[in-house]
């Protein structure tokens, strides 16, 4: 597993925010939805994920193999949990451009959402166990 995204995974199940900021840059910024305004620097990414890890539970996180093409990444994932007290399950790709030292310097993220717990297809698209 790419350990970029091996180490999202870690935080996101782990719920540990600061886990998930060793990986921006002070300058990030990160988009976590298209009418929503972005969150700027490492402030802004600890202040979002910080909340959100604080509305969820037990979450269960997987990532694909991303799709590398020199600073930029594009990466699918898989996410299942409660939420706010509710089951849910997110499935999404993040969109990942890098600075020199290899830190998230934008982040643009897209999902769908369904209202129950949910395990990747083992069988289909990027989460195919070999």
């Amino acid at each position: 597993m790419w350990p970029r995204a091996d180490t999202w995974r870690r935080g996101w199940e782990a719920l540990d925010s600061e886990l998930v900021l060793t990986l921006y840059a002070d300058a990030a910024l990160l988009s976590t939805e298209p009418f929503r305004a972005p969150y700027r620097g490492r402030d802004g990414v600890r202040r979002y994920v910080s909340q959100v890890f604080g509305e969820e539970e037990s979450p269960r996180v997987w990532v694909a193999s991303p799709i590398v093409d020199g600073e930029r990444a594009a990466i699918s994932w898989w996410a299942s949990m409660r939420e706010e007290g509710a089951d849910v399950t997110f499935a999404g790709t993040s969109n990942l451009r890098f600075d020199a030292d290899g830190l998230v310097l934008e982040q643009w993220d897209t999902w769908n959402t369904l209202a129950e717990r949910r395990d990747p297809p083992v069988d289909s698209g990027p989460f195919v166990q070999g």
